[in-house]
């Protein structure tokens, strides 16, 4: 096939990416895990590790590319590799945590062919974002130590520039010293080889309104907004309408730019499994609101989204640019739980004793 347009080299596919999360809204896709099984692999295309989806960038690439050809078919910019679980707990309980890079390569190389074919054909520059998941364990909580993780991510990273990835996203986080680790973990692995992507972190929320183990978003943004990242944001978990209230204290605070990959909804159990109950048009309602209200620059689907969601939220969203925003950064420090903002109190103080025993 004759290529319409000459694709870009590496530095300025990168270079149109940062410019393109500068200016407008780009649109990244949504769920793989379910469209990967919805194919129905077998034992053998897992080489018998059964759920490993990983696997699959070397043994059925056909899979994960006709995944990709899914949403750039509906227009989206981006895609996220196949990588969620490339790293050295989630391999690790595999037994195969040595094959991180080569499986890591392998996903972000088969989503870059994708990539270049979708902006050859159609003059649309595409990208690719090189995911990488929380893993399984989490370090505060002494599952794993955090050197032995934070290498494990470098490793992952280094894998997905090797295959081409115009960019890092850390990202379904739900500890603060996971997301530490995932972070530096991509910044060893840029600074190794020798170059600069930009560098994504999506946090996970739950219900309850904190991450898994109990971190604010204020004490999230305290604590990683020094880390120098490009992009913050939340994605998984819950739907949008959980994440409505974190996206405004962030619009509110950061000074960093923000992205949202909310589920389609809470999921409801059934007999048949899981459903996530919210609708494509809903999904773009609130990710066309999102924009506006809190001027996100990349937005996307997680759990439960499929290529029609995503075909319309690039419908409403095209031509959007992002909502101004006046961010008030308030100095502080934090804690794993919550941040305190640094403020004097000038106010009058009294301090009383009681004497009495009793009292």
């Amino acid at each position: 096939m004759t290529d319409m347009f000459p694709p870009l080299s590496d530095r300025a596919r990168v270079a149109a990416l940062r410019e393109a999360l500068a200016t407008r809204v780009v649109v990244a896709d949504g769920a793989m895990g379910t469209m990967l099984q919805e194919q129905d692999p077998t034992l053998e295309d897992f080489q018998d590790l059964e759920g490993c989806n990983e696997v699959l960038n070397v043994t059925r690439p056909d899979i994960v590319r006709s995944v990709h050809e899914a949403y750039f078919s509906v227009g989206v910019d981006c895609v996220e590799t196949n990588t969620f679980g490339a790293n050295s707990s989630a391999l690790g309980e595999y037994e195969i945590a040595d094959r991180i890079v080569e499986l890591s390569e392998a996903g972000a190389r088969v989503a870059r062919e994708v990539a270049d074919e979708f902006a050859a054909k159609t003059g649309q520059q595409r990208w690719v974002l090189g995911s990488m998941g929380p893993g399984t364990k989490l370090p505060t909580l002494g599952h794993i130590t955090y050197d032995i993780l934070r290498d494990g991510f470098q490793q992952n990273a280094e894998g997905l520039i090797a295959g081409g990835a115009d960019a890092l996203i850390v990202e379904t986080t739900q500890d603060l010293l996971q997301t530490k680790a995932g972070l530096l973990g991509a910044r060893r692995a840029m600074e190794a080889l020798g170059v600069g992507l930009p560098l994504i972190c999506s946090l996970a929320f739950e219900t309850t309104g904190t991450m898994l183990l109990g971190s604010e978003i204020g004490a999230a943004l305290t604590a990683l907004e020094p880390l120098g990242i490009d992009l913050i944001g939340l994605n998984c978990s819950t739907g949008p309408a959980e994440m409505s209230e974190h996206l405004r204290h962030l619009a509110q605070h950061s000074t960093t730019p923000l992205m949202c990959m909310p589920n389609a909804g809470l999921p409801v159990l059934t007999k048949d499994g899981a459903y996530f109950p919210l609708t494509a048009p809903e999904l773009a309602d609130a990710q066309e609101n999102f924009v506006n209200s809190y001027g996100l620059s990349l937005v996307g689907g997680c759990c439960g989204t499929t290529p029609e969601h995503l075909r319309q939220v690039v419908e409403r969203v095209r031509g959007l640019t992002p909502a101004v925003r006046e961010p008030r950064p308030e100095p502080g420090a934090a804690s794993l739980y919550q941040a305190v903002p640094f403020r004097q109190d000038t106010a009058y103080m009294a301090i009383g004793e009681r004497t009495n025993a009793n009292g």
